[in-house]
């Protein structure tokens, strides 16, 4: 790390950002989706606000995984194995924990996120491909959520309490440690256990460490909630710290990640208004806020819009909020800025699929990770409705995503889609673009005309992709769950499918009226617009520009972090 701008760390306190996945740049691959793109913004908008800041992640030198999709819609998945070298930066000290009983070292890597007016945010990286570890230590880090649960917990070590030895060892004063989801919750242990070793009582280090650290819980999902056997955790850590301080943090039966970082954070905040009463609901006695998601606004703007913005509303990348005024942009410039975009997004469809899409064609894109609670077949639930429903005017699909290697579902859903894929050849065009990233993801989510979003409610904590969508124009077409809840008004800045958030009604009876409701406005409503009422759709694209992006973006996201969270707690 530069001297330099160590010093200058040094002189202020500073937050100290973990996660376990960041997306900077595409041939930095160590992030598997929305988690990680999320980060990637934040460290994006603390460095355009100049905020004393570092981020701590974990060096995946095989990545999360290369996809390939074969001819019949399986997913194959191949290391990407890239070199950290040609992006980053050894720092000049290495650290150690204690996994199993065997001292494993951790060689931290600096790579600098520099912001358009040249302030900077060093991002670390952990890695134990070192050397004197031992063949079995060597790759814990290796691959973003790889392994077992037991290498999950390894991966975890290494973050929290690895994450935070690092930070010491570079001498820097933390104002607030912020956890990005559960995964580096145990750096409130190493927190702990340094309150505690310099004489500290029990109740005098919890409520130091709950002054020092943030938490932002980002999933409704069970399943995404780290959990641990105690029998495992004893077995890893051996005498760490005393078990029976773990279980009075983290749960008696099961070492709970999310609720260790519950119980040791001063501040927690769930990613969207209806998050934080679902969460409320998961982890009945904490007190949750909400702050709702963003964007980087630069980063997901496409080039063609860029322009437009750059004319029109001069200071819109470092002030975001000023997009408000994008209803004043004359509809013919707004129109070719997309069709620029568009065109762009069809020149990647056919070379990587040979498939040529029509320009003039309605283009809807649905891109995420390939998982059931996203539910990206719902769109095919009637073969024949959605038939009927381009009888309207014609329309073609763009899909991408990967499904964790684990997944299995997720990976059938990818194979269903192929079959609609086949099955609707002569009626639909529909194209599946393998090995998803950030390019690939700016491309799609700025090309199409509408973005289709189908997550089985109220799983889907916030949702990033269709803010992203509207910095581009392109209306959002969605069920009513997560940040849509928060920037839908309907008919204006886009549409909903299904019925209101909290109406009452069995699953089977939602789905039903999700479908139906999915097809009407398609429909009657959706394909007409397009084709008839010209005007009308431009002018709830810029409904989506001047009403979602000048909101939804991460500078509005990090001034409420900083307001509510860094520099008060409660």
């Amino acid at each position: 790390m530069r001297e330099d701008y160590l010093e200058k760390l040094r002189k202020e306190e500073i937050i100290a950002y973990f996660s376990m996945e960041i997306a900077l740049i595409s041939d930095i691959p160590t992030y598997s989706g929305g988690l990680g793109v999320l980060a990637g913004d934040t460290v994006r908008t603390a460095a355009d606000l100049n905020i004393p800041f570092i981020a701590i992640t974990q060096l995946s030198r095989k990545g999360y995984f290369k996809q390939e999709i074969d001819k019949d819609g399986n997913q194959i998945e191949y290391p990407v194995n890239w070199d950290p070298e040609k992006f980053l930066t050894k720092l000049p000290f290495k650290t150690n924990v204690e996994i199993e009983g065997r001292n494993v070292s951790i060689q931290p890597w600096v790579y600098y996120w520099t912001s358009l007016h040249g302030h900077k945010v060093p991002v670390i990286f952990l890695d134990t491909n070192l050397p004197e570890n031992s063949e079995e230590d060597k790759n814990i880090t290796d691959v973003l959520y790889g392994g077992d649960l037991a290498h999950r917990l390894k991966q975890e070590i290494i973050l929290g309490i690895g994450g935070a030895k690092v930070i010491k060892q570079l001498g820097l004063r933390v104002r607030k440690y912020h956890l990005n989801e559960g995964h580096s919750s145990l750096l409130t242990l190493e927190l702990l256990k340094d309150e505690l070793s310099s004489g500290k009582s029990l109740e005098e280090a919890e409520k130091n460490v709950k002054e020092k650290c943030v938490f932002t819980t980002h999933t409704p999902v069970e399943a995404g909630h780290d959990k641990f056997p105690y029998d495992m955790v004893t077995k890893i850590m051996g005498n760490y710290i005393s078990i029976d301080i773990i279980k009075k943090f983290a749960g008696n039966d099961i070492l709970n990640m999310t609720l260790l970082a519950l119980n040791l954070s001063g501040y927690v905040n769930g990613v969207a208004k209806r998050h934080q009463e679902i969460s409320l609901q998961m982890f009945p006695g904490h007190r949750i806020h909400a702050i709702t998601n963003g964007v980087h606004s630069f980063t997901w703007t496409s080039p063609s819009f860029r322009k437009l913005f750059d004319k029109y509303i001069p200071g819109w990348a470092t002030e975001p909020e000023l997009l408000s005024r994008a209803q004043f942009i004359p509809n013919e410039e707004i129109w070719n800025a997309h069709m620029e975009a568009k065109r762009d997004l069809i020149k990647l469809i056919s070379n990587e699929t040979g498939v040529q899409f029509d320009e003039n064609v309605l283009t809807i894109g649905f891109a995420r990770r390939a998982t059931a609670y996203k539910r990206p077949h719902l769109l095919f639930s009637d073969i024949n409705r959605l038939k009927k429903v381009k009888r309207k005017g014609p329309i073609q699909i763009v899909y991408a995503g990967k499904a964790h290697p684990k997944d299995i579902e997720g990976k059938k859903l990818i194979k269903e889609i192929y079959e609609y894929i086949k099955a609707l050849e002569n009626d639909i065009k529909i194209v599946y673009l393998q090995d998803y990233n950030l390019d690939m993801a700016k491309k799609i989510i700025a090309g199409v005309d509408v973005w289709l979003n189908t997550p089985q409610r109220p799983l889907e904590a916030s949702g990033t992709s269709g803010m992203k969508a509207a910095h581009n124009g392109v209306i959002n077409f969605s069920v009513l769950d997560g940040w849509w809840i928060e920037g839908h008004v309907e008919g204006y800045t886009g549409w909903s499918i299904g019925p209101s958030p909290f109406e009452e009604k069995s699953i089977e009876n939602h789905v039903q009226e999700e479908i139906d409701d999915l097809y009407n406005k398609l429909e009657y409503i959706i394909i007409p617009t397009y084709y008839h009422h010209r005007d009308e759709w431009i002018e709830i694209m810029k409904n989506s520009i001047s009403n979602l992006a000048s909101y939804f973006n991460t500078h509005r996201m990090m001034k409420r972090y900083i307001t509510e969270a860094y520099f008060k707690i409660g």
